[in-house]
């Protein structure tokens, strides 16, 4: 049968306006040029001499969403939730030994300050995902800086997010098994068994619990789990303050170090790397276009409410957890001050506060792993499988990926011999490139186009952040190569 009507490529797709009958009779341009548009082809703003010209229509980039509207989307309290989830991970066992280091004025300092840089750049990372209409880190990226940068990108997101899945299983063997200088959880409920072997235990823990976990397809569907792990975090925050509050009333806890220690190359040393390691407590940034994709009615006002909203409680957490923790044990704080909570407190119902501790961290990194690795499988997705469908359509690629991952995350946890390893030198490299140094030179980059002008402050910002973050990388790098060759000898 003849029709005017033509079928519509699989590439191509309708942009739907909606008009009542007002604008219908006052607009009649508007409605002669609705056309089809390439996937490829990004929305502009209309040149002089269109209906721009017309004061009743305005462009506001809060109109122009990354992708197409989800079929489900959470609220902001769910996109909190997911994005803190994103920061609050294991880099916040690494704080008090943080502290240890810079003394407690400035490690408290230096939390509000990265953690308000970590801000900035989140911003600039949803402003310009929306301009170029980008679903991902690795597509804003290759829009500003081109391909070659998006691939080094996305290496970095999967090395960083690598890392710190690799961390966390660490954290889990090592707090439920023991390790040389701490007994664990297992050891002290059981006494002696299989379960002492740290391997084994991961192996367990990642069939049982992360398996089942990470093989969910969409991140709001980890929304509930992502509450429960925040949850989680504030009670081991609160007990951690509590604990520290009382001794410190009691007079049984010792006077802080409120500055650096440099009467000793080891202190130098541990200073030029501890730096790097707090910058990578902050970054979330590779999560921050699904989450905001997924985000009921989103905008960029509306996702930026959830980043700061997330920043303020990050910031209360890490300098409470890093203060508490310091406070506790001082000069004796582990890397991993989860370790430290296997021995009497000196206070009432010790053992049991100890458990509560340990235990409840534990189901936390259980529930924050799946949100990273998430993240993990959409980018190495990206980097294999280019040409493909998208991920959300092929369950069985998305399990395989999944496996994969899990089972490759797995070996590199027995291979590595602690966190503060892992954490010195993806801190230095990957972390600062993603929190910092990518977004900066995007925002930079697209100024430069004449697309989302920076303000002077603006400018001036991506530029003090950009510098910061190259010199923060090269003096870790440097600290831990040094590290490295004083351990050596």
């Amino acid at each position: 049968m003849d029709s005017n009507y033509s079928a519509l490529s699989r590439d191509a797709y309708v942009e739907l306006q909606k008009f009542n009958a007002a604008d219908r009779n006052q607009h009649p341009a508007i409605l002669s040029q609705i056309k089809l548009l390439p996937l490829e082809e990004h929305v502009s703003p209309p040149k002089s001499g269109d209906y721009a010209q017309d004061d009743d229509f305005d462009i506001d980039i809060d109109d122009y969403p990354a992708i197409i509207e989800p079929k489900s989307s959470s609220g902001i309290a769910g996109a909190v939730f997911n994005l803190t989830t994103s920061i609050i991970g294991a880099g916040i066992m690494a704080l008090p030994a943080t502290m240890k280091v810079l003394g407690l004025v400035l490690g408290f300092l230096l939390i509000i300050f990265v953690g308000f840089l970590s801000e900035i750049s989140v911003e600039m990372l949803v402003r310009y995902s929306v301009l170029s209409k980008s679903s991902s880190y690795g597509e804003v990226v290759q829009h500003a800086l081109g391909r070659p940068a998006r691939i080094l990108s996305e290496i970095c997101i999967v090395v960083n997010n690598a890392g710190v899945l690799v961390v966390y299983l660490i954290i889990m063997g090592d707090v439920m098994s023991g390790s040389p200088h701490h007994a664990g959880v297992f050891d002290q409920w059981l006494g002696n068994g299989f379960w002492d072997h740290r391997k084994l235990v991961i192996l367990v823990i990642v069939a049982l619990f992360l398996a089942p976990l990470c093989a969910l397809e969409k991140i709001d569907s980890l929304s509930l789990t992502s509450a429960a792990s925040v949850a989680l975090a504030v009670v081991f925050v609160l007990v951690a303050f509590a604990i520290a509050f009382v001794k410190l009333i009691e007079g049984k806890i010792e006077a802080p170090r409120l500055t650096p220690d440099f009467g000793s190359e080891t202190a130098i040393l541990d200073l030029l790397v501890v730096i790097p390691i707090m910058t990578n407590a902050y970054v979330c940034h590779f999560n921050v276009q699904p989450i905001y994709n997924e985000l009921e009615g989103r905008s960029t006002h509306k996702m930026n409410r959830v980043g700061r909203i997330t920043t303020v409680l990050c910031v209360l957490v890490y300098s409470s957890t890093a203060i508490s923790g310091y406070l506790l044990f001082g000069k004796d704080t582990e890397s991993d001050v989860l370790t430290n909570f296997d021995k009497d407190l000196g206070i009432p119902y010790s053992e049991a506060l100890n458990y509560i501790v340990r235990v409840g961290y534990i189901l936390h990194l259980v529930l924050v792993f799946p949100v990273v690795h998430f993240s993990l499988r959409q980018t190495v997705d990206a980097l294999v499988f280019e040409k493909a469908a998208p991920l959300s359509e092929s369950s069985k690629r998305s399990f395989i990926l999944t496996m994969v991952l899990l089972a490759l995350i797995y070996f590199g946890s027995t291979m590595i011999p602690s966190i503060w390893t892992a954490f010195k030198f993806t801190g230095a490299t990957t972390a600062v490139s993603l929190g910092f140094i990518f977004p900066a030179l995007i925002a930079l980059r697209f100024d430069k186009k004449g697309l989302g002008r920076l303000s002077q402050t603006e400018k001036s910002l991506s530029w003090f952040m950009l510098i910061l973050a190259v010199i923060v990388s090269a003096v870790g790098v440097v600290g831990n190569i040094f590290s490295l060759e004083s351990k050596s000898e």
